[in-house]
């Protein structure tokens, strides 16, 4: 296997661009050497197999959506209340937004652990993990409501980018701040 590690992740850059604009089964060695501009022949000498490709993309979708920790500090500034929990919100559909191709990889990659019992064990861990970590950062940080509001904001927010990115004339972008605004005032308790 080669370690260029700046070539293996721009292997992986490519292949989430493969994944969100021509689905799983378009994802191949062939398909991901002609996005990242190198050799036939290249992401082979990366990657065990197509298997290993999707879990390990699936791997660098999570850091490229993940804000570094000056960006955090910077957004945790204000007093943790349901108002900060709203800007949160919003700031993460920004960033998802700004990460569309890497959101979109992420769905199809999701749509592929269907059936493959492996990538599905995989990203059931990944994202626990980091459900796991959102929790602990939610009630550490001294923000309202317990790991059931996190839980369900989780599921507010995925479902909101799900129709954000897969139909977007039934949610349209100016419409999105509003409905985060609902939704945190739903489900977040004040105070």
């Amino acid at each position: 296997m080669a370690r260029n590690p700046e070539r293996r992740a721009a292997l992986l850059d490519a292949a989430i661009d493969v994944l969100a604009r021509d689905g799983a089964r378009g994802l191949t060695f062939r398909a991901v050497d002609a996005q990242a501009g190198v050799p036939a022949g290249t992401a082979s000498n990366y990657f065990t197999g197509r298997d290993d490709l999707l879990t390990q993309a699936g791997a660098r979708i999570h850091v490229r959506m993940t804000p570094d920790a000056e960006q955090i500090d910077t957004a945790m500034r204000p007093e943790p209340n349901r108002a900060l929990v709203a800007e949160l919100m919003k700031w993460l559909v920004r960033r998802m937004t700004q990460e569309r191709t890497g959101y979109l990889a992420m769905l199809e990659l999701r749509l592929e652990a269907t059936r493959r019992p492996a990538l599905q064990a995989e990203l059931n861990r990944a994202v626990r993990e980091e459900l796991d970590r959102n929790i602990r950062f939610h009630l550490d940080a001294g923000l309202p409501g317990d790991a059931d509001t996190v839980l369900t904001l989780y599921l507010a927010m995925t479902g909101l980018l799900l129709e954000h990115f897969t139909l977007p004339g039934m949610l349209p972008a100016a419409d999105l701040d509003r409905v985060v605004e609902t939704l945190v005032t739903r489900i977040v308790p004040g105070g």
